[in-house]
């Protein structure tokens, strides 16, 4: 590793030391050096030394600190992370098959820093899943793009259609079926990341 003026070392990734971008994901969510290093299992003070390049951490404290920022520790080394402008091509965007007959799109690149976005398409009768689940304390919207929708939040259910939206905290347990039998096309903004 390359040590800058400064004593800092260059982790080769962009030229951001990685304590300089612990630092950044961390306020971008919004979290405490203090919930953070509770969440990690480690002290505030070596998590503050962490962040302002006067401590390097191990591999296995890397991997502590960004699960507890809901991070792979990929996310700490990528090569094109910035704070300005990117873009992330269609055919790019990393998808996964979740819930019932669902499948869900991220459309933020990553690391995300302030709010994350995903696409969600959902076949007839598919959902989230069987049971509401909970991710964090941010705030969720969701737009419905194309098709019905029911969002089950807490005891509480919403019809939506499309070009309808609700906005909600993601601490609620929720859980979103496809209920019109044609598909569902729905957008989710969540701000900050914590999914």
């Amino acid at each position: 590793m390359a040590h800058e003026p400064d004593g800092r070392q260059d982790d080769g990734a962009g030229d951001v030391p990685v304590g300089d971008r612990l630092r950044a994901l961390r306020r971008a969510r919004r979290r405490t050096l203090r919930a953070v290093a509770d969440a990690a299992g480690i002290s505030e003070g070596y998590l503050s030394q962490v962040e302002r390049g006067m401590a390097n951490p191990s591999i296995a404290t890397l991997q502590q600190i960004a699960g507890a920022l809901g991070l792979k520790m990929g996310d700490l080394f990528a090569a094109d992370y910035t704070t300005g402008p990117r873009v992330l091509k269609a055919a790019a965007a990393p998808s996964l098959t979740f819930g019932v007959l669902g499948r869900k799109f991220r459309l933020t690149p990553g690391p995300q820093h302030h709010l994350e976005a995903f696409l969600g398409e959902f076949a007839p009768g598919g959902s989230t899943g069987d049971r509401p689940y909970t991710h964090g304390d941010s705030e969720e919207f969701l737009y419905v793009l194309e098709g019905e929708v029911e969002l089950h939040l807490g005891d509480e259910r919403f019809s939506l259609g499309a070009g309808d939206s609700i906005r909600h905290s993601s601490a609620v347990p929720h859980k979103l079926v496809e209920t019109g039998g044609d598909g569902a096309r729905v957008l989710w903004v969540i701000s900050p990341p914590s999914y």
